[in-house]
């Protein structure tokens, strides 16, 4: 098939366009960085620089294609974050439409429905085409912005990880994680890797309407997590404390985040604490994938030494 991969050289879709061209597909990957076309092209794929909020430009890349992955990056340079990603989504939508793709996989995040970016009016204009939606839970690799943390280096800091419709952010000191979800909650976490293997299955599997697969790797306890990276990196005594829903606010607030942002952050944070997130996954249990926990944490170490 021919496929168009968004997302540039990002976590997943690296390892999705490797996969994919490994398997015969013909891969076109699109980047809005100029210096990412060469690397891209030694992968063995075709490269298209330019921005998904183009609306020409997401027509042109997505013309010729049979399929194509579709995530919305984030860009925390823009205010008004949700109009932004409405903005490229319908792009996508038109893209498809132009070009007759009829497989589409699309990215969002575990907690899609709670931050109110439903899918719905999409699939409607979608209508004759096969989508399969992909929810992953927490992406492991958003501890890597946890280091300096863990090292001590500051009292207070931001850590952000991003997936497609889903922010979690913890503020932490030495040995010790925080945010308005924690503890014994009990949470899923996943390996990009694993994501983007999903995302292969999902390509080459028959697909009619509309699928939601959900995507984790290891299910555990937010001290669990804690304790096992802490373990690798010499600190078996590190915990993973709640704070309240007001000071994940303020602390995103001090960071410089948009209210509205920042709100909805913590909004989708709060659904993870109460068992809302957790139901939905609940209903749509997926495999897990290979990378748990404990080889994550091996990865981690060699980091943060």
């Amino acid at each position: 098939m021919k496929i168009v991969v968004t997302g540039s050289l990002g976590n997943i879709s690296k390892p999705l366009s490797i996969a994919l061209i490994k398997k015969g597909h013909s891969v076109t990957v699109i980047s809005s960085n100029l210096a990412k076309q060469v690397e891209i092209e030694q992968l063995g794929a075709k490269a298209q620089i330019g921005s998904l909020t183009d609306t020409q430009f997401v027509i042109a890349a997505f013309t010729g294609a049979d399929a194509v992955y579709c995530m919305t990056p984030f860009d925390f340079s823009v205010a008004d974050q949700d109009a932004h990603m409405k903005q490229i989504i319908a792009n996508y939508v038109k893209a498809i439409q132009h070009a007759g793709i009829r497989k589409v996989i699309l990215l969002t995040g575990w907690a899609a429905e709670v931050a109110g970016h439903s899918m719905t009016e999409v699939y409607k204009q979608l209508a004759d085409v096969n989508v399969s939606e992909l929810r992953p839970a927490i992406f492991y690799t958003n501890f890597y912005q946890m280091m300096d943390l863990m090292r001590g280096k500051g009292l207070m800091g931001l850590v952000m990880g991003l997936q497609a419709y889903g922010i979690r952010a913890l503020f932490g000191r030495r040995g010790l994680l925080l945010g308005n979800y924690g503890g014994d909650d009990r949470i899923v976490l996943v390996a990009p890797a694993d994501i983007a293997a999903a995302a292969v299955e999902e390509f080459e599997s028959p697909v009619t309407g509309v699928k939601i697969r959900y995507v984790g790797s290891d299910e555990l306890s937010c001290n669990e997590a804690a304790a096992a990276l802490g373990a690798a990196i010499g600190k078996p005594w590190m915990k993973w404390l709640r704070i309240t829903d007001k000071q994940m606010l303020q602390g995103y607030k001090m960071a410089g985040l948009p209210e509205g942002l920042a709100a909805g952050m913590v909004k989708m944070q709060a659904a993870i604490h109460d068992g809302t997130v957790l139901a939905q996954y609940d209903r749509h249990k997926p495999v897990l994938g290979k990378v748990k926990v404990k080889d994550f944490a091996r990865e981690f170490a060699k980091r943060y030494i």
